[in-house]
């Protein structure tokens, strides 16, 4: 297991764009992302309302991980759910407690916001979610629009 001390998990700030790109490109299976849309999404997802956008920092400042979710409103759950889009924790430090912070953290604040629950869509870290007590309650499916 690596270790890491991860220092702290915040909202995410402007600053943080340069050092979030590279996970963000690490991140993507479906979509290879373009520079120009994710500097011109960067600054809108800072202002969205009900938008979680967090990051996990080492002891040096180093970000090693980010979180993209939200909350909506839904009848099914009598009001709010949360809906975490996007997890990403650099590769050298997987395994350290990185992506366990950041969900946490999410669920707190998913929690705070009256959502009746998290949920996602994973490809390949279902053991992960599992761990964390999550269970595979459906199946995902997406139709690309392009």
């Amino acid at each position: 297991m690596n270790k890491v001390r991860v220092a702290s998990v915040r909202p995410a700030r402007l600053d943080d764009r340069e050092q979030v790109w590279p996970l963000v490109q690490a991140f993507a299976v479906s979509f290879t992302p373009e520079r120009r849309a994710f500097d011109t999404t960067w600054p809108q997802l800072l202002d969205v309302p009900n938008t979680l956008f967090l990051v996990a920092e080492d002891a040096d400042g180093t970000v090693v991980g980010y979180l993209l979710g939200s909350t909506h409103l839904t009848f099914l759950a009598n009001g709010r759910v949360a809906w975490v889009e996007e997890l990403m924790v650099d590769e050298t430090v997987r395994q350290s407690g990185v992506g366990r912070r950041l969900m946490e953290h999410a669920e707190q604040g998913a929690k705070s916001a009256g959502a009746a629950y998290v949920a996602l869509a994973s490809r390949r870290a279902g053991p992960f979610y599992l761990a964390l007590g999550y269970e595979d309650s459906a199946v995902f499916y997406k139709k690309p629009l392009t």
